[in-house]
Formats: structure tokens, sequence, C-alpha cells
């Protein structure tokens, strides 16, 4: 029974401490997760009701009532299919949808000048993403070792980006970000 990415991010993020919806959404929005998930506030609702009805959560002594403030815990399967769930996501490369190479494969379409222009942009965008996950990272220290890595990771992809980024926009990659 495979989760969805969305899936494990809740099952995982109620594995780590039982909590409410509405305690969800604050460590969503404090961690940064929707920089490279897609968990509307709405969704998590609907999640937490979607993995209960499987068996992998439960909400002991409290009435089911949408966005109640029921606390959810992982059950012994919720458990094991997170970590299932876990090693397959670290362990597999899978193809991932990434727009900026949608756009570069047309570059028979754009003026030199507007795409130089539109990678300047993106620089800056890469630079303020790099300052607001230090930012984060550090507001919330000591970390566990999963936002760790979660963080250690999305900084390396964005430095590697920024590096990229700023051969092809001619401006100087002076590491700083």
């Amino acid at each position: 029974m495979e989760l969805t990415p969305a899936e494990l991010i809740i099952l995982g993020l109620v594995i780590e401490r039982p909590q409410h919806g509405y305690d969800l959404e604050q460590v969503i929005e404090r961690r940064g997760i929707r920089q490279w998930t897609e968990i509307g506030f709405s969704s998590i609702y609907y999640l937490l009701a979607k993995l209960e009805k499987r068996g992998f959560l439960h909400a002991p002594g409290a009435r089911a009532a949408p966005k109640s403030r029921r606390v959810f815990h992982a059950t012994a399967s919720g458990r094991q299919v997170a970590a299932r769930g876990a090693l397959a996501f670290i362990r597999e490369l899978r193809p991932v949808p990434h727009l900026l190479l949608v756009g570069v494969s047309n570059l028979s379409l754009l003026p030199e000048r507007e795409y130089a222009r539109a990678l300047r942009d993106r620089l800056a965008q890469v630079d303020a993403r790099i300052a607001a996950i230090k930012a984060a990272e550090s507001a919330q220290a000591p970390l566990a070792l999963p936002a760790r890595e979660v963080f250690s990771y999305s900084l390396s992809l964005l430095e590697a980006e920024r590096s990229w980024l700023a051969a092809r926009a001619q401006v100087p990659d002076d590491g700083q970000g």
C-alpha cells in the first residue's frame, strides 16, 4: 500500500509527535515544507481523515468531527508503511518535472537578451530562497535530523542552481547566497 508524498509528509509529522491539524499546519509553515511539496491547508484534514480510515492514524478518546482539535497518533501499521515509503522515496530515483527545463528546451523562441534577463530574475529568486531557508533553519535550531537533512538537501540543490544560473547570466558566483 503505497503512500503519496503528501500522505507520507503528514504521517511522518504525526509520527514525530502526535498532533492535530492546526499543529501540522504550523510545522509545515515553519519548516518551509510547501517549498517542495503541494500540501494545502485545507488538504491537511482530508489527509488526516484518509490516513485514519486506512488505519495508519487514530485519535484516541476524540469524537470524529471535521477540523476538530483531535490529536492524531500513528498506529503500528502507520509507522511500518511510513518507514517503507520513506525508504522507497530515498532509494528510488524518480523523474521530477522541472519547469526550467521546459523553458530552456524552447530557447529558440527567445531572444538572447530576454533569456539572460530571465536567468538574472530567476537568480534573484534563488538567492532570496536560499536566504529564507537559512533564516528558517537558524530560527529553529537545534533541529532534529530529518529537518536538518531537508534543509541541507534543499540548500545544496539551490546552491547548485545558483552556480549554474550565475555562469549563464554572467554574474559572479561568489558563493554568497
